[in-house]
């Protein structure tokens, strides 16, 4: 792989902050919410399907799971997050407002910061699905349990199914700001000579309004603003084509390998 923005920083000579690599039988449970943006839902809707294994864990879209939320159909997601927040029931308050039109709280979540760095690195080792209509990310989104302008996101990788292929896959990545007026959206897609269904190793590092993204040590974005308040790291594998009529066809898959972070200033 080449870029001519050259190669992407050593991580700090360290131990990592936040290390996981799945070995554990179950997901630590401070560590780990295994849930979907659970306020803006039920639990039922928002909870994720996942099996650990020796290659780490691997995330599903079973035949009969239920859409996210019925007004969003079709979309179902099993996702991973280091946290939650939400205000008081019917009420507007809740990370990642992505909706204009009436989210409110459904499922009343506590404040749990289990990992929110302010600034920092993350690198996470995956490999994204190839089953039609499927959809891999990887983001850290503003906690707003500060305040609901800290909404930023850091998209390090969104990667479609159908833009996975043996010689190359299509990534989108960039920063999204949502609510918040001190960012701009800076999303682009990048062609990377690599077969996104294998495990590659994606990672951003972000401090005093500078954002580095990049993948198997190989810089791809250099963007010059960061949001500067706590977030969450989110890792989920989104349904977003709709179901697909044949069964043989479910679950549908993609793993994470190991997850790694480290804060800023330690």
């Amino acid at each position: 792989m080449t870029s001519v923005a050259g190669r992407f920083p050593e991580p700090p000579d360290r131990n990592p902050d936040f290390d996981e690599d799945f070995s554990a039988p179950a997901l630590l449970p401070n560590r780990w919410v295994d849930h979907y943006l659970p306020h803006w839902t039920e639990p039922e809707r928002s909870i994720a399907q996942y099996d650990l294994d020796a290659a780490g864990l691997r995330l599903r879209i079973d035949a009969d799971q239920p859409d996210w939320r019925a007004e969003d159909a079709p979309l179902r997601v099993s996702n991973l997050q280091t946290g939650t927040f939400s205000g008081p029931l019917g009420s507007t308050q809740g990370t990642h407002r992505h909706r204009p039109d009436g989210l409110v709280v459904r499922t009343e979540t506590p404040l749990q910061l289990f990992w929110a760095p302010s600034e920092g690195r993350v690198e996470l080792t995956v490999s994204a699905s190839k089953d039609p209509g499927s959809m891999l990310a990887g983001w850290l989104i503003g906690t707003e349990h500060l305040s609901a302008q800290d909404s930023g996101e850091i998209c390090i990788f969104e990667i479609d199914a159908e833009a996975v292929a043996t010689e190359e896959t299509r990534v989108r990545s960039g920063i999204k700001a949502h609510s918040d007026p001190r960012l701009q959206t800076d999303m682009i897609t990048s062609t990377l000579p690599i077969d996104a269904s294998e495990p590659h190793t994606w990672a951003v590092q972000w401090s005093a309004g500078c954002t580095l993204i990049g993948c198997d040590g190989i810089l791809l974005r250099r963007l010059e603003q960061a949001p500067s308040y706590p977030l969450f790291l989110m890792i989920d594998l989104f349904e977003i084509g709709g179901r697909t009529a044949d069964p043989e066809a479910y679950p549908k898959t993609a793993r994470i390998h190991r997850v790694r972070g480290w804060n800023s200033g330690h």
